[in-house]
């Protein structure tokens, strides 16, 4: 039950597709190996900027871009920062120019699936092991018993890696903030309040080391994260089965917010889902080994605050499939050059998500990222 694939890419998420569409577009063949068992296993949701610099420049290199025009959202480059009273502090309307466009993370991950040939996925792939073989080749095995052999093996399989450990002993670490998250539909007729208060694109809402993060999706609903400085524990005393008790707990941290506010939580319309946010060390590198390496938050997984995340991990795998087309016949060679690019670049958007969550969640943190946002408005 053992298959040999020359490159073995192990995870769908947006950077394993775009490094096999880089490939496949430099006419390499390569195998995804994900998880989940089918590309409608579950909602997407979540809206994502694409920056010109990093996820637009591997939308490119695959060939994609026109693809990506046709899917952004009009209006979501817009963004409100509010006080704990509901009071706007700060709005910045979407006039077309910007340069960090917002897509739907379904809509873009289904672009980059339907670009691939058919074949490319192999669905329900829960890796359970993998070790080096000889040569700069390894094994992987998966939960169903099977196994492949491969000459390249890469590792995209997000947060908790089964690929990392070839090459470092790193782990995530809870970063001190957890997210609850919730969804509140057809919100312009249901909660006009709140989407009133949100607006069109995106909105934060920072006050005593807590706040709201959230997005109006382009279905009409507002996707909202609910985030808290609290222990790694925090989320465990909390009975997320349980909805009415699960959003009175978390209100409990909101008393004497504004009404609007407190309503992305109370008026919610679903289950309330936990989060607890994770990094690896900023700065997390190895020391190359043959015939292996890791790309998005296997490689350097950081906190969301600096919006970096899809976008380097879109641009790890269209540079790492540049990397292999541009060297042929000497995978090594290949590694080594992505490598070299991926170290800094990740370290810098590593330390700027590091510094965001201590800016927001901090001190000061609504007067700190008003400051933050009007210094960049100045230097435009």
């Amino acid at each position: 039950m053992t298959s040999h694939h020359p490159i073995a890419i192990i995870g769908g998420g947006l950077g394993g597709l775009t490094a096999a569409r880089v490939l496949h577009v430099n006419g390499i063949e390569a195998t995804i190996f994900e998880l989940e068992a089918s590309a409608n296993a579950r909602t997407q949701g979540g809206m994502l900027d694409i920056h010109e610099d990093s996820g637009q420049k591997a939308l490119h290199a695959a060939d994609l871009h026109e693809g990506f025009r046709k899917i952004i959202h009009c209006g979501g480059q817009a963004m409100r920062l509010v006080g704990p009273d509901g009071t706007v502090r700060l709005s910045v309307e979407d006039d077309g120019t910007g340069d960090r466009p917002e897509v739907d993370r379904g809509e873009l991950r289904e672009l980059l699936l339907e670009s691939l040939p058919d074949g490319t996925i192999r669905w329900g792939m829960k890796v359970s092991g993998a070790r080096p073989l000889n040569d700069g080749r390894h094994e992987v095995t998966f939960a169903d018993g099977s196994a492949i052999t491969t000459d390249l093996l890469i590792g995209a399989d997000g947060a908790w890696s089964r690929i990392r450990p070839l090459l470092s002993l790193a782990k995530p670490a809870y970063t001190g903030i957890s997210f609850v998250e919730t969804d509140l539909l057809d919100a312009d007729t249901r909660h006009p309040g709140s989407a009133a208060l949100l607006g069109d694109g995106f909105f934060i809402c920072l006050g005593e080391q807590r706040g709201f993060l959230a997005h109006r999706e382009t279905d009409g609903s507002l996707h909202v994260y609910t985030a808290l400085k609290a222990a790694e524990g925090w989320i465990d005393t909390i009975d997320f089965g349980d909805s009415a008790a699960a959003r009175a707990a978390v209100l409990s941290h909101f008393d004497g917010w504004d009404d609007d506010l407190r309503a992305l939580i109370a008026n919610a319309d679903g289950a309330l889902v936990p989060r607890r946010i994770h990094a690896l060390p900023v700065g997390h590198r190895w020391d190359h080994v043959p015939g292996v390496t890791l790309l998005g938050d296997a490689a350097h997984l950081m906190s969301p605050f600096a919006g970096e995340g899809a976008n380097l991990a879109m641009l790890d795998g269209a540079e790492l499939g540049q990397a292999i087309a541009g060297h042929p016949g000497d995978t090594e060679a290949a590694l080594a050059a992505y490598e070299e690019a991926l170290f800094p670049r990740s370290e810098a958007s590593a330390a700027e998500s590091a510094t965001s969550l201590e800016t927001m969640f901090g001190d000061r943190g609504l007067e700190r990222m008003i400051e933050f946002f009007a210094s960049h408005q100045e230097a435009e």
